[in-house]
């Protein structure tokens, strides 16, 4: 016996319709210790990926996707995890220097 199955495969919905990127991204993962290089990344992706006002509302500055981006949360979240207030890390994204060095944790 042969039984058939009838399927509907719906074409890909075109960009901009529907959800706004089209697709649901995971989150970057965070190293299992924050090392000073993970730092100095960190610090490059919140400012190269920093906020920019557009006219459909808040964009990353590098990507013009909707901000906070993925980078720019993954960046907040190292140096959160490396001991930064969210004082410091606002600092180091008003300066707009992607090589600044992180300050100091404290304790290290």
């Amino acid at each position: 016996m042969s039984s058939t199955i009838a399927r509907t495969v719906r074409p890909p919905a075109p960009r901009g319709a529907g959800e706004p990127s089209g697709e649901v991204l995971r989150e970057i993962p965070l190293p299992p210790y924050v090392t000073a290089e993970d730092a100095q990344f960190a610090v490059r992706a919140v400012v190269v990926h920093a906020p920019r006002n557009w006219s459909g509302g808040t964009v990353c500055r590098n990507d013009a996707s909707p901000h906070p981006c993925r980078l720019h949360r993954w960046g907040v979240r190292v140096l959160a995890q490396r001991g930064l207030r969210p004082a410091d890390i606002a600092a180091l994204i008003a300066g707009g220097d992607p090589t600044a060095e992180p300050p100091r944790r404290p304790g290290a």
